[in-house]
């Protein structure tokens, strides 16, 4: 059996990771930035002249890069986020060759996702917002995708899970602004400077999708946040019926 633990930020996926593996010592946890042979979140993906460049760029930690990376097919994954270094600019350097952000265009993005979905054989993982977050958000605020496309994509996608073992814990959140102002305190530094929530504002601001409709600022990313979620929960209805259940964020026992 694999596990997909879906749901909003600040829901409680984590826990819910923990938890589970926890009570299945014999499933690997795979979280954000690590490597995943589905999810490419945090993640560099290169081919290999660029990955030759980086190497030579910043030979200075070619040993950690290479440590953190990772060859797939005729390309790299680099985990730059788990590379520590004081080197101005490594990581918003590397941020640039992930598939996020609108990096992509919808076609090569579509391609990546389900050429990996499909390559895929492994069991016994537990992945924290790998089918749903990161994919999802990249569609609406940077493809502008429509919900019936998405849908639709996700159609596309069940079909490389054929055959595989898996099931889909959504943790579905009633209050999204308390737990966001609940993450907006735990992401701060200790100073109590806040970390995560001016990134996460710029992000959804500086969106093809939210300057399109003119719109920014945190009632907004919040009317962006529910959406989202049902548009979620939506595709586990239509499309994944039968592999996921839902749980109230916060509110369950496993």
């Amino acid at each position: 059996m694999n596990y997909f633990v879906e749901g909003l930020q600040g829901s409680g996926k984590s826990t819910l990771v923990r938890r589970l593996a926890e009570k299945h010592p014999e499933c690997k946890a795979i979280c954000e930035g690590d490597y995943s042979p589905i999810e490419l979140a945090w993640c560099a993906y290169v081919d290999s002249k660029t990955y030759s460049g980086i190497l030579e760029k910043y030979s200075d930690i070619r040993r950690e890069i290479e440590d953190k990376s990772f060859a797939e097919d005729d390309h790299r994954i680099i985990c730059y986020t788990k590379i520590i270094t004081d080197i101005p600019g490594f990581h918003k350097d590397l941020e640039k060759y992930e598939i996020y952000n609108g990096n992509l265009n919808s076609e090569e993005f579509k391609e990546i996702v389900l050429r990996r979905f499909l390559n895929w054989n492994g069991d016994n993982n537990i992945f924290e917002c790998s089918l749903f977050q990161n994919i999802v958000e990249d569609m609406i605020l940077f493809q502008k995708m429509t919900d019936s496309q998405i849908v639709d994509f996700y159609k596309e996608l069940k079909k490389t899970l054929a055959g595989k073992e898996y099931q889909i814990f959504y943790l579905q959140t009633k209050d999204i602004a308390s737990n966001i102002d609940v993450i907006r305190k735990e992401r701060s530094d200790d100073k109590g400077n806040e970390m995560w929530f001016p990134l996460m504002q710029g992000y959804f601001n500086n969106s093809p999708y939210a300057i399109e409709k003119g719109v920014s600022g945190t009632d907004a990313m919040l009317d962006h946040f529910r959406h989202r979620q049902e548009l979620e929960i939506r595709i586990c209805d239509e499309v994944f019926d039968g592999h996921y259940t839902l749980l109230r964020s916060k509110a369950y026992i496993i």
